[in-house]
């Protein structure tokens, strides 16, 4: 039986992280970066990695036609609890993404999250691209390598923010070994693999350094930092400071 190490941290990530102001901006940010490329519903979208369903859940209320892959049972629970009934529930590893959902190739496949978690993205990579149909997109949210330095220095952890530049490792705020990404390099994969970056775009700005800094967040704000947020994230230089960044590539 294949240990599910998501099992001790679901509470934590998918009823503590995701239900913060800093959560609910994430996935409402993100939601709306996607409606700026996706077609219009019911197109079929396979969610990578899905967790929970956060992401899934707003797309499927929007008309969707939903498929969520995970391979940990405790988050396909948490799943199933939130999500309509006409979300399929695929238990699967990202790797193996494509025969688990038996070959077919989808209008959008979403991976958030979870390239960070793996010690070699590559495989999760090659599914991604394998599993959208031409013309489809690929959207990737991983962490910004380029900006490193900002969750150390946040936290006054100086050493470490000095440390920090450079590289693309360290243990994430779950309490688990992460690495990031550059856009660039990402960019360079999905071309390789026949995806064309469309667009990129930062995910958390100021919500995330105030939450960095021991600084409350008023759940009574979240409408207004999440536009102050999406706005962030479609602009240079507040997009390149991001901790974490959105990509969007098109299947050629």
């Amino acid at each position: 039986m294949v240990e599910d190490t998501w099992a001790a941290l679901a509470d934590q990530f998918a009823d503590g992280a995701y239900a913060t102001v800093k959560g609910r901006v994430r996935t409402y940010v993100l939601h709306r970066q996607l409606l700026e490329h996706l077609p219009a519903p019911p197109g079929r979208v396979l969610d990578v990695g899905g967790g929970a369903g956060h992401q899934s859940l707003p797309l499927a209320r929007a008309g969707y036609d939903v498929t969520l892959l995970d391979p940990s049972p405790a988050m396909l629970d948490k799943a199933r609890r939130r999500l309509p009934d006409s979300v399929t529930l695929v238990e699967a590893d990202g790797a193996a993404a494509e025969e688990a959902v038996g070959g077919q190739r989808f209008d959008a496949v979403l991976c958030h999250g979870v390239l960070g978690y793996l010690e070699d993205p590559e495989p999760v990579l090659d599914q991604l691209c394998r599993c959208v149909a031409p013309g489809g997109l690929v959207s990737i949210m991983a962490g910004n390598a380029d900006a490193a330095a900002v969750r150390p220095a946040m936290e006054r952890r100086w050493e470490d923010a000095l440390a920090a530049f450079g590289t693309k490792t360290e243990i994430g705020v779950l309490g688990l070994p992460t690495r990031a990404d550059t856009v660039d390099e990402l960019s360079g994969s999905l071309r390789s693999r026949g995806v064309e970056p469309l667009q990129w775009y930062g995910v958390w700005h100021f919500v995330d350094w105030l939450d960095l800094g021991g600084t409350e967040l008023d759940p009574a704000d979240t409408e207004r930092v999440a536009a102050v947020e999406l706005e962030a994230g479609r602009r240079d230089p507040y997009r390149r400071l991001s901790r974490v960044f959105h990509l969007v590539g098109r299947k050629n």
